[in-house]
């Protein structure tokens, strides 16, 4: 029995450390519907980022989506946000192994509006570090990330914001 417990007890040590877990509740900026949940779970050195979102532009409309710098949504327009989360100084350059660590792919709207979001990405981490997401803020984006405008991809404004917090 004692033995069994200890067992226990040290696989509930290791599973933490083994996926690291943060989510972000994204709310509406002014006059907009865009809302959602993503999580973030850290699996080796990748993170899967994963969620759903709703009220998005319709009919397989494309958004920008980027980790930004500070996680701050307090502004009505999420520019209290600040620019895209890159810690390392690359550019905006989706796709290739140079990209900051802000970027992540689009979001393409289902015709009702909502989106279901999946993706691995290799430049955040979910544990402490320059890259870490956590409190940082998601942002989505009304418009498509070009992947070259330096250093927004010309996104567009910002339709929801949330700050990105450990689970």
């Amino acid at each position: 029995m004692i033995l069994a417990t200890a067992a226990l007890a040290g696989c509930a040590a290791v599973e933490p450390a083994a996926g690291a877990r943060a989510s972000v509740q994204l709310e509406p900026t002014r006059g907009n519907t865009a809302a959602g949940r993503i999580e973030f779970v850290q699996q080796g050195d990748r993170v899967l980022v994963r969620g759903t979102l709703s009220g998005l532009q319709p009919e397989n409309a494309e958004h920008g989506f980027h980790v930004h710098e500070k996680g701050d949504c307090s502004s009505g327009d999420g520019m209290s946000a600040g620019g895209h989360f890159n810690p390392l100084g690359k550019p905006h350059a989706h796709g290739t192994s140079e990209r900051h660590a802000g970027d992540l792919p689009a979001i393409r709207a289902a015709a009702d509006g909502t989106a279901s979001y999946l993706v691995e990405v290799d430049v955040i981490t979910v544990r402490a570090g320059p890259t870490s997401v956590l409190g940082k803020a998601l942002i989505v984006h009304r418009d498509p990330d070009d992947y070259s405008t330096q250093p927004t991809g010309n996104s567009g404004s910002r339709v929801a914001c949330g700050v990105i917090h450990a689970d």
